[in-house]
């Protein structure tokens, strides 16, 4: 009797599932990949279950719409929506509890078997601890699909948890190329789940106006649409000329704003706008030629623009008549109380032959047009700060002197945001050796085009924005950091979210956990499960960071190399092949560095399951006569760019698109004369030298190459010569200069490269070679 007792009674705490038995499971710290990684996590036996009947204790309305974030997921993954309750139930439910000893944007989240409690200070934490459970959930909850026989639970847990900075943004610029609200909605999704907290929207820009200003209607009739040019490079476009037929551009509507606030309010977001001044206005000023100096009508760029001189007159007074217009409208639209006027990267040469502007300079007791800058900033500032707003400007506004109340964003290294801060001025990080998500993040030959640095997964991780050397007071400066994705070469949301993430996913984590708490091992193995989770987001995330590199070194007596495989994510499975072996889930693991001697292909990947992770690594080695023999160089390479030494060369290593892979020489401007000495009377008939063309970073392909040989190192004959003519050139590129002659003997082989010196007004050229081979 007693048995049968007992199993009625289990029978019904199954069909009621109201108790700890057979529905419960015990998580371990494994299974958890919590992005960003709590500040304080204790894990326990057990699991909180959800069911139907799961629902929320409210203590006020606008709590409701955080508790719709979550519901929303399980209306959609599980088909049904997690209640409202009236009055609290015993159990099965979410509390939200305000605790004002909290600091801001903290939370408390305290799981058992019966309830959830999340503790908060502000609207922002409870989001936070939402957002903290849906990341706790299994992946499924991602689904935009119904999908049944899941278990919705989640561990019994103890988390206490707060950002290291208030300020975790991103910028979208979308004025290179123009994005749809719906993108901005969906990156507002993306970040809450990050826990960050600012978009800011670079909405102008020398190729596009983006927001309508009623005042000035034309801003966006004009100013946001610019002649198709998109099937060209974006640094090999045509000049456009006022009138001609402008299709490609868009540009937000007033209520297209008002939404997209309201919706980044709704998950805890601030929208920061950027208007800029007075440079990168070229969009305002075909619509209103009259803003700058000269008046004269000009077009929307539809691609690279240097040197900016089509810039806002400093010395007309309609010029801040205008932009305060302009800033009254955008205040109404955004109640953050931040707003970006930019003022970097203004070239002046209009200014100082302006009598206007020379004017002002005289009347204002200015230096001279660095100071007038200043000035301009210093006016628009004190304009917002009458208007209880705060200005941020990108470092440049130093220059001549900083407004009071400004908030410095530090592109250009640390150094200004250090600067600043030692003036008592609050500054956002946002280095482009770090932060920068429009440089390459994988194999420049593999990924898709972008700037030409580069910036991996682990470089972001690596990120801080506190300098060693600030005092304690300058750290108080700090807001934080802030991701930039530049738009020049990203024209789709497909290709916006491949730069995004994963890197975005490490910097929500170096902003939010202190700095000791860094852990690249735990972060990537959090991190490839959360790729499984981006996938059921439908995120174009990149796998750069499981992509194979190889580094080698040439061993001087031997001649032969040595190559060192690697991925970013450490214990990973890397196998490799050399030659024609096909490369697949059964090629050797790769254990230690590979010994070759002689010219070979070599493949790698990352397996995962059998499968391959990321890019396919292809290499070719070549040995040629050359390899490993003594070189010398007239002049000698430049400092920036000595990549392994003077052997680099006769390496077998061939360069990237990469220019700071460390396998280029650097000439600045100069002439180059290369002699390889074989050591022997050898015969040859060819010869070859890789050279690079970034126009983009001042980098061009020779425009002749001469060859000469020598048995005696005194007497050189010219074997042959190769030219080639100045191409407007977007793309970074790769050739061999090849020279072919009668097979002859020689011990000497000597390369005369002239660089290209069409450069007027623009600097010298940079001259990249790597290669010498000589067969």
């Amino acid at each position: 009797m007693m048995k049968s007792l007992s199993y009625l009674l289990c029978l019904t705490v199954l069909v009621l599932s109201a108790c700890s038995g057979n529905n419960q499971k015990t998580f371990s710290e494994e299974e958890l990949s919590l992005i960003p990684k709590p500040t304080e996590l204790k894990l326990k036996e057990g699991s909180f279950n959800f069911t139907k009947e799961t629902g929320f204790v409210l203590e006020g309305e606008n709590q409701r719409d955080i508790a719709e974030l979550l519901s929303a997921k399980f209306e959609a993954a599980a088909g049904w929506e997690l209640k409202i309750f009236e009055e609290k139930p015993e159990a099965n439910f979410i509390q939200f509890k305000e605790n004002k000893e909290l600091n801001d944007e903290a939370y408390k989240l305290n799981v058992n078997d019966k309830r959830i409690v999340i503790e908060a200070a502000s609207y922002s934490g409870f989001v936070y601890a939402l957002e903290t459970v849906r990341q706790l959930l299994p992946l499924e909850i991602e689904s935009e699909e119904k999908i049944s026989d899941i278990n919705w639970q989640i561990p019994q847990i103890e988390i206490s948890d707060e950002p290291r900075f208030e300020w975790r943004g991103l910028m979208l610029d979308v004025s290179r190329h123009f994005f749809e609200k719906e993108y901005i909605f969906k990156t507002i999704d993306r970040l809450a789940f990050l826990k960050m907290n600012t978009l800011h929207l670079h909405l102008v820009d020398d190729q596009g106006w983006r927001i309508e200003i009623k005042k000035y209607p034309k801003l966006t009739e004009v100013g946001g649409f610019r002649v198709d040019q998109e099937h060209k490079h974006w640094d090999a476009r045509s000049e456009n000329k006022p009138g001609d037929e402008a299709t490609y551009g868009g540009f937000y509507t007033q209520e297209d704003i008002k939404e997209i606030v309201a919706y980044a309010g709704k998950h805890g977001i601030d929208v920061i706008p950027e208007i800029e001044m007075p440079a990168h206005v070229t969009s305002a000023i075909a619509a209103y030629p009259e803003l700058s100096c000269t008046g004269k009508p000009v077009a929307v760029p539809s691609g690279g623009l240097w040197p900016i001189t089509d810039i806002y007159c400093a010395g007309k007074d309609e010029t801040f008549e205008f932009l305060e217009n302009v800033l009254l409208e955008v205040m109404e639209l955004f109640p953050a109380k931040y707003i970006h006027v930019g003022g970097d990267e203004a070239t002046k040469t209009e200014w100082e032959k302006c009598d206007d502007c020379q004017r002002r300079i005289k009347e204002e007791g200015l230096a001279d047009v660095e100071e007038l800058q200043s000035y301009f900033i210093r006016r628009m500032e004190n304009f917002l700060s009458s208007h209880d707003r705060i200005l941020i400007g990108w470092d440049e506004i130093l220059e001549g002197g900083l407004a009071p109340g400004a908030t410095v964003m530090s592109w250009r290294g640390t150094k200004g945001g250090w600067e600043a801060s030692e003036q008592g001025h609050d500054v956002i990080m946002t280095p482009g050796s770090h932060v920068y998500f429009n440089f390459y993040q994988g194999d420049f030959d593999t990924e898709p085009m972008a700037f030409s640095g580069f910036t991996p997964l682990t470089k972001v991780y690596e990120f801080d924005p506190v300098v060693d050397s600030m005092s304690v007071a300058q750290k108080k400066h700090v807001l934080g950091g802030q991701a930039n994705l530049w738009s020049e070469f990203i024209d789709s949301p497909e290709l916006s979210e491949y730069m995004l993430f994963p890197r975005l996913a490490a910097l929500s984590e170096v902003l939010w956990i202190p700095e000791e708490d860094k852990d690249w091992a735990d972060f990537s193995r959090r991190m490839q499960v959360m790729f499984k989770r981006f996938d059921l987001m439908g995120i174009n995330y990149a796998t750069s960071a499981y992509s194979v590199t190889a580094q080698s070194e040439v061993d001087a007596n031997s001649g032969a190399i040595e190559i060192a495989l690697n991925t970013e994510f450490p214990d990973a499975e890397i196998r490799y092949t050399l030659n024609d072996k096909n490369l697949n889930a059964s090629s050797a693991v790769y254990t230690e560095p590979i010994q070759l001697d002689t010219s070979s292909l070599l493949r790698a990947a990352v397996f995962e399951n059998g499968k391959p992770k990321g890019d396919t690594l292809v290499k070719n080695f070549h040995f040629h006569k050359a390899v490993g023999k003594e070189v010398t160089y007239k002049p000698m390479y430049h400092d920036s760019y000595t990549g392994v030494g003077e052997n680099t060369t006769v390496n077998v290593i061939r360069a990237t698109k990469n220019f700071h892979d460390g396998q280029w020489l650097g000439w600045l401007g100069e002439d180059v004369e290369t002699t390889v000495d074989l050591g022997e009377l050898t015969k040859i008939e060819n010869l070859k030298v890789g050279a690079m063309e970034n126009q983009g970073s001042g980098i061009y392909f020779p425009v002749k190459v001469t060859a000469f040989a020598s048995k005696d190192g005194e007497n050189y004959t010219k074997i042959g010569e190769v030219s080639r003519d100045f191409k407007i050139n977007g793309a970074i590129g790769l050739k061999d200069f090849e020279i072919n002659f009668e097979p002859q003997e020689g011990r000497f082989v000597k390369l005369k490269v002239d660089v290209y010196k069409g450069l007027p007004g623009k600097g010298r050229a940079w001259l990249f070679l790597d290669e010498i081979i000589v067969e």
